[in-house]
């Protein structure tokens, strides 16, 4: 495997899918090979060995799951990513059975596969490191695989994050139900990420699904699937989150949001393992392990009939709390250092230093976004840094540092105003688009789903401000 340029191989039968995922993969830093059949796949030389293989399921003649399978025969070691479509997902849930690293479903976000593509090419490097050890070491080295894996994104050494990731290695063994609190951009979903790969269960899928995101009307499909001709629209059966991670876990981001009229089934799903696709009288079961997490106060939206007190006891079973980064300080530097890492590799540029100003004043800064915003900040400041040394954008932390101040100092109606205006101002100046690196959603430290949502919480119309919202 090449250390510095890994390979990635690519096996689709659309030629403009394979060319628009070689250019994608490849401006990461990472070289691309492409195949447009398994049968082209195995029979074809290849000369370099590859860091990770992203399949598409639905191949003509050999499928990818029986690619996976042919080369789990001949003891050919390579990360799967496998890409579907939503008809697959049966198939995909056989084929993360056997060993795949993850699967995406079409259309999927840019930045998951990436994200996925760079977790697998980090399992192999650990795995070629292991295969280079003295024999006596190999065994331990191999059991605590998964472990190293499991915290490879989990960056810092204060001792709040390692009193969060203890509590982790403590539950993770059990089939335990566990609620992750944290304010958005803490990482609630690495953690859930790290509890799942510590498990029994981390042979099966890992399935998620944020909650605000989905339209209410469309939830209950997600969750729990439906058949053909169930509602309006619904051309096709479509198998649910719960039954597509049986034996697995499910990761729920945001579950404050679930609807009242919904939470009864989820609480059903939680206490007798049973569901009912919508349309269907047939019972299905799933043992997932549910792994939930929010940014609110599940204890005062329960108060507020927000929120079943039966399903908040159900869920607060094992609770996992993950500091703000302006709790975890001494961990700025570590992060930092690492997202530069990060993104040097991925836009292939030699960015290698952070001048101690830029390190004082990102020490400095509060980040109310949390990790995410400072790791899209250092992603922009990599894209504005032309030399070897990090260039940041340091005015951008002392207009936010000025907002921060500001909105603390207002009342909770002034204060809802001010952060419309602050997101307003976000829009405008990325014109009008959310997603992506000089996105809104990437400038304010948010997910796009985060922002989404708060769009319309705050009653912000596009209509009004002559502009489209590009997500």
């Amino acid at each position: 495997m090449n250390e510095k340029n890994p390979f990635v191989f690519v096996v689709d039968d659309d030629a403009p899918t394979r060319d628009s995922l070689k250019d994608l993969i490849g401006s990461a830093g990472l070289n691309v090979e492409t195949f447009a059949s398994a049968q082209e796949f195995l029979t074809n030389p290849r000369p370099h060995a590859a860091s990770c293989l992203v399949l598409d399921v639905n191949l003509p003649g050999l499928s990818g799951l029986d690619l996976q399978q042919e080369l789990a025969k001949l003891g050919v070691q390579i990360p799967i990513i496998f890409i579907t479509g939503h008809g697959d997902i049966p198939m995909s849930v056989r084929a993360m059975k056997a060993g795949a690293i993850e699967f995406l479903t079409k259309p999927f976000c840019d930045e998951d596969l990436l994200d996925a593509v760079e977790q697998a090419v980090s399992h192999s490097r650990q795995i070629e490191q292991i295969k280079t050890r003295p024999d006596d070491e190999k065994k331990s080295s191999e059991d605590g695989l998964s472990s190293v894996i499991s915290f490879s994104e989990i960056v810092g050494q204060s001792a709040v994050l390692r009193r969060a990731i203890k509590e982790v290695e403590t539950v993770a063994p059990t089939d335990s139900t566990v609620l992750i609190y944290g304010e958005t951009g803490t990482g609630k979903e690495l953690i859930a990420r790290a509890i799942h790969n510590l498990s029994s269960r981390r042979s099966n899928p890992f399935v998620k699904l944020n909650c605000a995101a989905i339209p209410t009307g469309l939830l209950e499909s997600e969750l729990f699937g439906h058949e053909k001709g169930a509602f309006t629209g619904a051309i096709a059966q479509r198998i649910g989150r719960f039954e597509l991670a049986k034996h697995g876990t499910i990761f729920l981001d945001e579950i404050g949001d679930i609807p009242l009229e919904l939470q009864p089934k989820l609480l059903r799903v939680l206490q007798e393992r049973e569901f009912e696709r919508l349309g269907s009288t047939k019972t299905l079961h799933s043992d997932a392990r549910l792994i939930a997490a929010t940014n609110a106060n599940l204890a005062e939206r329960v108060a507020e009939k927000k929120f079943r007190s039966d399903l908040y006891y159900r869920l607060n079973v094992f609770p996992i709390s993950i500091p703000p980064l302006r709790e975890r300080k001494e961990d700025i530097p570590l992060l930092a250092r690492h997202f530069l890492e990060k993104y040097a590799r991925r836009m292939n540029r030699r960015v290698d230093s952070i001048p101690a100003v830029a390190m004082d004043a990102m020490s400095e800064y509060q980040w109310p976004g949390n990790v995410r915003e400072l790791e899209n900040f250092i992603e922009r400041s990599v894209i504005l840094s032309p030399a070897s040394e990090l260039q940041p954008p340091l005015a951008e932390l002392a207009q936010q540092r000025n907002f921060s101040t500001t909105l603390s100092q207002r009342s909770p109606a002034t204060r809802k105003e001010a952060e419309r205006e602050h997101i307003l101002r976000a829009l405008r100046d990325s014109n009008w688009r959310i997603g992506g690196s000089t996105g809104a959603a990437a400038r304010l430290g948010m997910k796009r789903t985060t922002l989404g949502s708060l769009v319309k919480r705050l009653g912000i119309d596009r209509s009004s401000y002559n502009g489209e919202l590009e997500l």
